[in-house]
């Protein structure tokens, strides 16, 4: 049987592994962030009727501008910076339009295809990308895939971003490409606007600012999407995946300066968003309320889970995401196992003494934290001895 070492790998992707979580079929999944809500029925149904429409013309290509999930797209983010700015009244909508206009939106396979693209437009080989780990798996692997080089600059203690420091690594390694997470995966933090405009002054490069959580963080939270007037370098990238309960239809989307779109269509393969995807995208997008009228209750577990963890005597780390990052295991692999071993699947993200569980339903929760709860009495050596 042939060998991956047998064949002409790229020298730069040799002893690489490629990006996976664990897939097993236990009861409760918790694993990857996942939204644990079902997309409501009546939604369900326009999806279908959309679909339908589209399926006897599947002989044609799709547009491939995406002309009305373009358009819907930005007037979903007119409606975010609206929103966060306090606005309402008849002028609400109309200074959100003019902000976020539709051909400042690209969107793609996914957040992961947005990012490629834009690492195939502005990395690539001879390039640098930076990021401040931990944060997303795939930033450094998207890098790679374009033949970028990847540098990661560490992160406080409690994993937020010192502004001085990382204007010193932006600095002193010069890249191409700058990603900042916002909240940040997997640790749930978020990085204030100031912060962000501090390391894009000091960037020569793009600086990307991916906000694929962001529906799930505090009242007080503002999207930088109120940075990209006149900063043509910066891109904001979102997805449909999390609070829109979209996982399985793989679409993501961007909102940067027109020019800025123009340079990804440069690298984007023809017709690259399907007349299905679009269909069942723009369905949604139609749906905005029902479907996330699901990140309120996410929010709730998530806030249960917090204290459901504290009281267990792990610390757990401050989270505007659908997740929470908790620490305090000795062997957070063992402990891991335990968890799937009594049908829980959670995270165990390579992070010293730290597992991460996504927010679940009141179900799901309430047994995440019995199954703990367990493991803590019954084998008190997988933690470091602070519980209780």
């Amino acid at each position: 049987m042939t060998s991956l070492d047998s064949l002409p790998l790229r020298a730069d992707l040799q002893g690489a592994a490629p990006y996976g979580a664990p897939v097993i079929d236990v009861p409760v999944r918790l694993n990857v962030n996942e939204n644990a809500f079902d997309v409501p029925e009546p939604v369900v149904r326009a999806i279908g009727a959309r679909v339908a429409e589209v399926a006897a013309s599947l002989n044609r290509y799709p547009d491939r501008e995406f002309t009305e999930l373009r358009t819907l797209l930005a007037g979903y983010l007119g409606g975010v910076l609206a929103a966060e700015a306090g606005e309402s009244g008849s002028g609400a909508s109309e200074l959100a339009g003019a902000r976020i206009r539709p051909e400042m939106i690209w969107a793609a396979n996914g957040s992961n295809e947005v990012l490629l693209h834009i690492l195939q437009a502005f990395g690539g080989p001879g390039r640098t990308a930076l990021g401040f780990v931990p944060s997303y798996s795939m930033h450094p692997l998207v890098a790679q895939a374009s033949g970028a080089r990847f540098v990661g600059v560490g992160r406080n203690a409690d994993f937020t971003i010192d502004p001085a420091a990382a204007v010193a690594a932006v600095r002193e390694h010069d890249p191409d490409v700058v990603f900042l997470c916002t909240p940040n995966n997997p640790t749930g933090t978020r990085t204030p606007l100031e912060v962000i405009e501090r390391i894009y002054e000091a960037a020569r490069g793009i600086v990307i600012v991916d906000e694929a959580y962001a529906e799930f963080a505090g009242s007080d939270f503002r999207s930088a999407l109120h940075l990209l007037p006149g900063r043509e370098r910066l891109v904001v990238s979102r997805t449909m995946s999390k609070a829109f309960a979209f996982a399985g239809a793989r679409v993501g989307y961007a909102a940067a300066d027109p020019a800025f779109v123009d340079a990804l269509r440069l690298v984007r393969m023809p017709y690259h968003l399907s007349s299905l995807t679009q269909a069942a995208a723009c369905a949604a997008l139609e749906h905005t309320e029902e479907l996330l009228a699901g990140v309120r209750a996410l929010v709730a577990q998530r806030e249960r889970l917090s204290a459901g963890l504290r009281d267990l005597g792990f610390e757990v780390f401050d989270s505007d995401s659908n997740f929470v990052l908790f620490r305090g295991a000795a062997d957070p692999h063992a402990l891991w196992q335990r968890l799937v071993d009594s049908g829980v699947l959670i995270r165990d993200i390579g992070l010293d003494g730290c597992l991460r569980v996504n927010a679940g339903t009141e179900r799901e929760t309430t047994a995440f934290l019995e199954a703990l709860g367990a493991a803590v009495e019954q084998e008190p050596h997988l933690t470091d001895g602070k519980q209780g």
